[in-house]
């Protein structure tokens, strides 16, 4: 879907115009004037009808009506009569209303349930609303009110309340709204701080939900006291109320419709493009889409589905054969309905099943996502045995019932990154389940951003790549060494994490809780959860936290762990929450992520699709034990909508084991309860069980199982384990031979031990410095620090491992480091010559003695290769650039900037003066080099190719190690050259950047004429 401009922008303003005269607020402006505000007056009648009440104040008329025992319905009408323009849309139908009782208390009429009772002052009308042992949920501070175009509620605010809600905001959602004000309706504003598929309902901490059932957009102004309108004459508002955020979702999800389940290639990473007549792509034909999929295959790389005429004017050809193509490689076919979807029976029964929405087709006004979701997915339900499944831009309440929800077109860089994370974690507390956005976006973007992107969307339930609009394709397999390799490991963890991820899915039809969730849903009592603390990470699930790298750098600071023990998933180290961890060590290939002590995650090892598993397939259990826990894995065909008649089954794994220290570790597994189309009778079993130390022996139902002595005998074998202490810390790795899956059976590891070993804190930690550099072909000191915890440790030895053509040096060793103190070695590495500007990772690995067992430590970080720092003045084109991003084509060395190619430019002229030496960009552009704080100064002289003439408008700018140390004034094509002469202040890294002024980018030719770098040896 694209931003609607131009034409476009004029015909979505004509359907919402359209939308305003339909189904848009009630009542009309006075010929004089719009009328003052007004607040509802004293009661004057009152009337009560089982669970439905009416209070009347003069001509306005108040409806309350009880849907639960904690769920109701209140309604203004400030002319005494009631509509309802959402009709049967979003609210479904409920069972039988609650029985409900009142009385007259004097002051106010109390109408109440078993549950919560509300109160009705008389003079003014006002409510508030407490529960049955007294204690007050909310209070209005007055009473409703309303003008000609709107209608407003106020409430109190508690003193730490806190508020969360509103349906995707972009940039923010996962932490409170409080002090904030939040906006709901469709703006078509796709980037930080729009609101597309906002949903008119937000929560409170204090114990309660609020619904507007309406069409109509909304502001909510979270300050004291809190003021919520809808733009329209007419208030109608669901309540509920309850003991936690989870419930107040739980009771709004089942008025509007709990979260669809996905099918399992719905988990999957998608791919989009336009495969005929694109225009950005030359020539094509729909059938050229499996060509891309056979690179998915040849990657070795994860996809579930491709969508194959995403592009306007884009149809397609020949679809049951590509939707055959297609399934041969195990992806199915999708098709985006720019057209509608009077064909879609007939795409549905030729293959098609996902439907991505657009704009421009489903209806009018602030409805036309959700008759489009609904109809979409009720058209491939109606035409094939498969569940509906549809992708939307903009949406509305009850969406979350039939699709996923994505946050429309971006455009990737590092602050793309930054604003999601919040955003979707942030959708889950409006009942949303499923969320996204598109990798590194469908315009800009880098092989850094993309891998960094791809790396925490892989622990979204939805993800996808889209291709087509940016100048090269966004496959994941597109960027090469190392990128390609990275995407890999994430997509194929993510896919053998597709069992935990679908038990989730499953939880949120009964919940309405989705995968991704904000700090603050789990630990609700953590105030430092709902504060900025915790913005840039969230949970999937109760077990994995997610705290993405969202800026150019190796390291991570300000990662938030809340109460609990967190271990992390690539080295085992463990954390006592709660806690921050600054200088989190995140080379390129690594996401910050950590485990929940506790946690017993569900997994499908090594495949690269879920048709890879065969009814002899093993299930494998990641365990980190540590008191009492389980997990309840969900299944079923996971395609068909068979489930929903009951055709489904759980397998629940209760874990026993010390709190802390040594002990023995019990791993029940029960049986599989229920049937399926499908299900593995029988299966082998997996464990990795990280202890941290190795037990005495392991017991398969009171069978002992035989130790194994090597990976290598492991894998060999039907039965047996294995400790293998270089592994994260320490694990126990198990495997059984294939057992019926309708049988329980217990694993016991006798004297083993919970995560962190059998003396907690016992563990070396080990840490880098970021931003660590090499020079090409020299031997370059880096730097490590080793941490002995609460016991010495001995025998200690440090050996680096690096990248094929890196030189590493002998193993560092020490006789003991003692408890609490630390030890730095710089240990010597060489990088090769023709080495390439991207960063590698290096890894540190500590073997040592601690509390009388051998421990192995590993630690990952990243360095940079950088040529040798000019030792004497230096013309800028003669010296390797570190990094380099241009506008149009590549920059240029002693020419103006060219057209696609290399070298394609004309000579360097300004002011009708030729520069034998130069560089020749176009905005906006950033050229990197590495001085090695050898350069005093850089001159220059700046300015616009005479080639332009008299148009383009830039300005030039020098930064040293990050800091801005000299700004040109824009400068147009008339400009005079502006001489340049910064001193860099002994700065190792030196960017010239040209950027565009009005927007335009048109004849931005910027030219650093004679550039030079002044420098001594």
């Amino acid at each position: 879907m694209r931003k609607p401009t131009g034409l476009r922008a004029a015909v979505v303003a004509a359907l919402l115009g359209l939308a305003a005269a339909v189904a848009g607020p009630v009542g009309s402006v006075r010929a004089d004037g719009p009328a003052p505000a007004r607040t509802v007056g004293d009661i004057t009648g009152f009337a009560a009808d089982g669970p439905v009440y009416r209070l009347h104040a003069g001509r306005a008329e108040v409806r309350v009506s009880f849907v639960t025992d904690r769920t109701f319905r209140i309604e203004l009408a400030p002319d005494g009569v009631f509509s309802d323009p959402t009709g049967k849309d979003i609210v479904l139908p409920q069972g039988t209303p609650p029985a409900t009782h009142w009385r007259d208390a004097g002051d106010a009429y109390e109408l109440s349930t078993s549950q919560v009772t509300l109160k009705a002052f008389k003079a003014p009308l006002r409510f508030e609303l407490r529960r049955a042992d007294g204690s007050v949920v909310w209070s209005e501070a007055k009473g409703l009110s309303w003008d000609d175009k709107t209608t407003t509620q106020t409430l109190a605010r508690g003193g730490d309340e806190q508020f969360y809600g509103a349906g995707m905001q972009n940039g923010r959602g996962n932490t409170s709204h409080r002090g904030h004000t939040v906006e709901v309706g469709v703006d078509y504003h796709w980037d930080d701080g729009g609101h597309p598929n906002s949903v008119p309902f937000y929560l409170s901490s204090a114990g309660y939900g609020v619904f507007r059932n309406t069409y109509a957009p909304n502001t909510y102004a979270f300050g004291g006291p809190v003021r919520t309108t809808a733009q329209e004459r007419r208030f109608d508002a669901y309540y509920f109320a309850g003991p936690s955020t989870k419930d107040v979702i739980g009771q709004y999800t089942s008025l509007t419709g709990k979260p669809f389940l996905p099918p399992l290639y719905g988990l999957e990473i998608g791919d989009s493009d336009c495969y005929l007549h694109n225009a950005n792509r030359g020539e094509r034909h729909t059938l050229d889409a499996l060509k891309v999929a056979d690179g998915y295959t040849a990657h070795d790389m994860p996809n579930g589905w491709m969508l194959v005429n995403d592009g306007y004017g884009c149809g397609y050809e020949d679809l049951a054969e590509t939707s055959k193509g297609l399934g041969e490689r195990k992806m199915k076919l999708g098709l985006w309905t720019e057209d509608g979807i009077g064909k879609l029976a007939d795409q549905v029964k030729a293959g098609q099943r996902i439907a991505k929405l657009d704009v421009a087709w489903v209806g009018d006004g602030y409805k036309f996502a959700l008759d489009g979701c609904k109809d979409a997915y009720r058209g491939i339900e109606d035409n094939s045995d498969a569940r509906g499944f549809t992708w939307a831009p903009e949406s509305w309440s009850g969406a979350q019932r039939c699709g996923v929800q994505w946050s429309g077109d971006q455009s990737g860089s590092w602050d793309y990154i930054r604003w999601q994370i919040p955003t979707y974690a942030g959708a889950t507390l409006s009942g949303l389940a499923y969320t996204t956005g598109d990798v590194d976006g469908i315009f800009g973007g880098s092989p850094q951003t993309y891998v960094r992107d791809l790396q925490w969307k892989s622990f979204l339930p939805a993800m996808m790549t889209m291709d087509g609009w940016a100048p090269a394709d966004k496959q994941p397999y597109r960027h090469g060494a190392p990128y390609t390799a990275i995407s890999r490991t994430y997509l194929k963890l993510k896919e053998s994490l597709l069992p935990y991820m679908y038990s989730y899915a499953a939880e949120a039809t009964r919940t309405g809780v989705g995968p991704v969730r904000p700090l603050a849903l789990e630990y609700p009592d953590d105030p430092k959860a709902a504060a900025d603390t915790a913005k840039y990470e969230f949970l999937t699930g109760r077990d994995f936290l997610v705290a993405p790298v969202y800026r150019d750098t190796d390291t991570r600071d300000g990662i938030y762990l809340p109460k609990g023990t967190w271990v992390d998933y690539w080295s085992g180290r463990t954390y006592r929450g709660p806690a921050t961890i600054d200088g989190y060590s995140a080379p390129l290939d690594t996401l910050p992520l950590f485990v929940r002590a506790g946690a017993a995650v569900p997994m499908w090892p090594g495949i690269r699709s879920y048709q890879d598993r065969t009814a002899r397939s093993p299930l494998a259990w990641d365990v980190y034990p540590q008191g009492r826990s389980s997990f309840t894995l969900y299944e079923d065909d996971g395609v068909t909508r068979a489930h929903r008649d009951g055709r489904s089954a759980t397998q629940r794994v209760r874990v026993t084991a010390p709190r802390a220290g040594g002990g023995d570790v019990r791993i029940d597994v029960g049986a599989s309860r229920g049937s399926f189309h499908g299900k593995q009778t029988a299966r082998p079993y997996r464990f990795t069980v990280h202890t941290g130390d190795a037990p005495r022996g392991v017991a398969l139902a009171g069978r002992a199982l035989k130790r194994l002595p090597s990976p290598d005998a492991f894998e060999a074998a039907d039965e047996g384990w294995y400790y293998d202490p270089a592994d994260r810390a320490g694990v126990v790795r198990i495997k059984t031979a294939t057992r019926p899956t309708d049988r329980a059976f217990a694993l016991t590891l006798r004297g083993a031990s919970a995560v962190g070993g059998r003396t907690p804190g016992a563990m070396v930690a080990v840490s880098t410095p970021g931003g660590q550099e090499v020079t090409k072909g020299a031997p370059t000191a880096v730097r490590t620090a080793l941490t002995a915890g609460t016991r010495s440790a001995r025998q200690v030895s440090v050996s680096l491992s690096a990248p094929r053509g890196w030189t590493v040096p002998a193993p560092a060793r020490h006789a003991r480091i003692g408890a609490g103190t630390t030890v730095r070695d710089a240990l010597t590495l060489t990088a090769p010559e023709d080495a390439g500007p991207d960063p590698v990772t290096v890894t540190a690995t500590v073997r040592y003695r601690s509390a009388g067992a051998p421990h192995t430590a590993v630690h990952r970080f990243q360095v940079r290769a950088v040529p040798k720092a000019p030792a004497q003045d230096t013309w800028a084109s003669d010296l390797e650039w570190l990094s380099a991003a241009n506008g149009y084509g590549p920059a240029e060395r002693d020419r103006s900037n060219g057209e696609s190619g290399a070298a394609d430019g004309h000579p360097l002229t300004l002011a009708g003066t030729t520069y034998a030496k130069g560089l020749g960009t176009h905005a906006d552009s950033d050229l990197e080099f590495f001085t090695g704080g050898r350069c005093t100064s850089f001159t220059a002289d700046a300015g616009i190719d005479d080639e332009i003439a008299d148009y383009g408008e830039v300005a030039f700018s020098v930064e040293g190690d990050g800091k801005v140390l000299w700004t040109s004034p824009k400068m147009t094509g008339t400009s005079a050259p502006v001489a340049v002469d910064v001193p860099l202040a002994g700065a190792r890294h030196v960017r010239l950047k040209v950027t565009d002024t009005d927007g335009k980018k048109s004849g931005d030719h910027g030219d650093w004429a004679g550039a030079r770098f002044h420098c001594t040896g």
